[in-house]
């Protein structure tokens, strides 16, 4: 949900529900990476509500569209981890066989 004004696009804050922390650093550190982002920041009203209100403010794009540019750009960020964590794994696995791994059991 965008809670904004009609007349200046450019600074909008945006509720997301079921959200937490993880999420919301994630977008205010990759919004803020954008040159044409001048602030962006979360709060959570709530320790006890899963809802997460972040503010964009920006030289002058609306914010609702810089918002979505940022959370594709997370997006394929994540996606490259996940594949590199992926082929990392696979590599290791591939170079020790399994026999040869000690795992203490108790």
């Amino acid at each position: 949900m965008e809670h904004g004004s009609v007349s200046d696009l450019s600074s909008s804050t945006f509720s997301l529900m079921d959200e937490d922390h993880t999420l919301a650093n994630s977008v205010r550190f990759t919004l803020n990476q954008d040159p044409r982002v001048s602030f962006c920041g979360y709060s959570i009203p709530h320790p006890s509500d899963n809802k997460v209100n972040i503010r964009v403010q920006t030289t002058g794009d609306p914010a609702s569209d810089v918002l979505k540019d940022g959370l594709q750009s997370l997006t394929v960020m994540c996606q490259h981890v996940r594949s590199t964590f992926n082929k990392s794994v696979d590599d290791f696995k591939a170079t020790k066989p399994h026999e040869s791994m000690k795992i203490d059991t108790p």
